[in-house]
């Protein structure tokens, strides 16, 4: 049986670049040998490299997204497993450059990466499909800003959020006006578009979902409790929360989120990985976002929740790579 040669993609242009080589990490780690030739492809602002073994850097080429190694052996893969969180590989911009060149990759094409990493285009098209979210309103770079308008509005405490990051990156929670400057001056940092949503007052849960041998699974619904005020990177990455696999939550609720978190995978025409974000109140989930690149180090939550479910790592991601070359 011929070899196929796997090409782990991480790194990225934004802040959870360092996130995403450890989960690189734990996909590399993970993929079956005796299957697969894997390798590594760091993909940075300033530079795409191959990274071989002895830690040796070649740069890629980046017209057919190959590598020339010194041996003078040209190395082109059957797959890339794309496992950046953020730019490039989130938000589509990697995926319409491997759609041009033919080369197959893992996870979702260009429009859901594109769609997904816009909350505000995501929760609009998912209130098509009855999916509940909060209510909020969009504000561009440039416009007039009325914080009493908002906070009659949407009331306070509220949150400001850019409309598309991932990480949690300059997401505020404002509870009193004078705290809206500053919150946009923050969301401002990372994005042009912000939302302003409405405080839901519930238990955050995230739903990790996954195409898994022709089905759509709900591998784990897993409660976070922040230890701060909310769901932040620092919570994300550096442990300021606690995360229980399965959410305390009763048996009714849970199938009403395992049936949301489904429709939406399913109603955004989505593959591979996802891990989507919900508030539950009296018994309904409401959305907060969608991640198509979710965190996969070996601390994240999708690892987590499959370990829980029982569906082994190698399992997980050679799934992921036998979907692909099917493409």
């Amino acid at each position: 049986m011929d070899k196929k040669n796997v090409a782990v993609v991480m790194g990225g242009y934004s802040d959870e670049y360092v996130v995403s080589l450890k989960s690189g990490q734990l996909i590399y780690d993970s993929l079956d040998r005796a299957k697969y030739n894997v390798y590594k492809v760091i993909i940075l602002k300033n530079e795409w490299y191959f990274l071989d073994d002895h830690g040796q850097k070649a740069p890629m080429n980046k017209s057919d997204f190959s590598v020339d190694l010194d041996s003078g052996y040209k190395v082109k893969f059957d797959v890339c497993f794309n496992i950046i969180h953020g730019k490039p590989g989130e938000n589509g911009e990697l995926q319409a450059y491997w759609d041009i060149i033919g080369q197959k990759y893992t996870g979702c094409n260009f429009y859901q990466s594109a769609l997904t990493f816009n909350k505000k285009d995501t929760l609009a098209v998912l209130s098509k499909y009855g999916i509940p979210s909060a209510k909020s309103i969009y504000i561009r770079k440039g416009e007039k800003i009325e914080y009493q308008k908002l906070a009659e509005e949407l009331g306070l405490p509220c949150f400001v959020k850019p409309n598309q990051s991932g990480s949690s990156l300059g997401i505020s929670k404002v509870k009193n006006i004078s705290e809206f400057e500053k919150a946009f001056e923050s969301a401002f940092a990372e994005d042009d578009e912000i939302l302003v949503e409405s405080f839901l007052d519930g238990m955050e849960v995230s739903v990790g979902v996954v195409d898994f041998e022709g089905e759509t699974i709900v591998l784990g619904i897993t409660e976070i409790v922040p230890t701060k005020e909310f769901f932040d990177y620092e919570a994300k990455y550096e442990g300021a929360s606690e995360e229980i696999t399965p959410a305390r939550i009763d048996d009714e609720t849970r199938k009403r989120v395992e049936e949301i978190a489904k429709r939406a995978y399913d109603s955004l025409g989505m593959s591979g990985f996802s891990r989507s974000e919900y508030i539950i109140m009296n018994g309904t989930p409401y959305m907060l976002e969608m991640n198509t690149n979710p965190g996969f180090s070996p601390a994240s939550i999708l690892p987590q929740q499959a370990r829980h479910y029982g569906i082994s790592i190698q399992d997980l991601c050679g799934n992921e790579v036998e979907k692909a070359l099917k493409k």
